[in-house]
């Protein structure tokens, strides 16, 4: 799979750790399950992307589970976060929207959705560490486009709309600084080092506070 995986490792780095510009997301580590959907959002025109959909539009969904199964079993080391620009105000809002949210705005935690560690959820939540500031903010921003889509009802899209500008940027810049706390990886599991321990939690350790058509549809 890793020759195979060639042209995926060329963007988003070795192993998938990332890509060196900060554009290409990490892939390692990340939900097998969540990146299985990702592959098919690019292949089926749910999320935007055109290289992405030109690599996948032929495999089938065989294939794409077998390059989501391989991501997601890599343990490379996480890189120590970017030095943050944002200043306390700005952060302090971060760590309030990312740990508590923002009830009088209908505004849910992104730790209640994506774990109290951060680290996602199986089978099909993403972690929110070791993202650049960047990416994690175009993402939202894509959201709230319709660049990316996911099954109805669509609780990020719902999500990413209610925020303002200076509440993603605020997040972006949180989430972005938080080292990845670092810990042995799974057993067996390949090219461990730092941030290995950084892995989703259980399935059903968290209950989701909005319905997400997403995560009814995971295995």
């Amino acid at each position: 799979m890793q020759a195979r995986l060639a042209a995926c490792t060329a963007c988003h780095g070795e192993q998938g750790r990332a890509g060196a510009d900060g554009y290409y997301p990490r892939l390692a580590g990340k939900p097998q399950d969540y990146l299985y959907h990702q592959l098919q959002n690019f292949r089926d025109g749910r999320r935007q992307y055109r290289p992405m959909a030109h690599l996948l539009r032929d495999l089938p969904d065989a294939y794409l589970r077998d390059i989501a199964a391989w991501f997601s079993g890599q343990h490379p080391p996480y890189p120590a976060p970017a030095p943050t620009t944002a200043d306390a105000a700005q952060m302090a809002r971060g760590s309030q929207l990312v740990r508590q949210g923002d009830k009088a705005r209908g505004l849910p935690a992104c730790s209640a959705c994506h774990g109290a560690a951060l680290s996602g959820v199986l089978p099909a939540i993403p972690g929110l560490l070791g993202l650049p500031r960047d990416y994690i903010g175009a993402q939202v921003g894509s959201w709230q486009s319709g660049l990316r889509r996911a099954a109805a009802p669509d609780c990020m899209a719902d999500v990413a709309r209610r925020l303002e500008p200076a509440d993603i940027a605020a997040v972006a810049a949180w989430l972005s600084a938080q080292p990845v706390p670092q810990g042995s990886p799974p057993p067996g599991a390949p090219g461990g080092g730092d941030g290995g321990g950084y892995v989703p939690a259980p399935a059903g350790s968290v209950t989701l506070p909005v319905q997400c058509g997403s995560q009814e549809d995971a295995r």
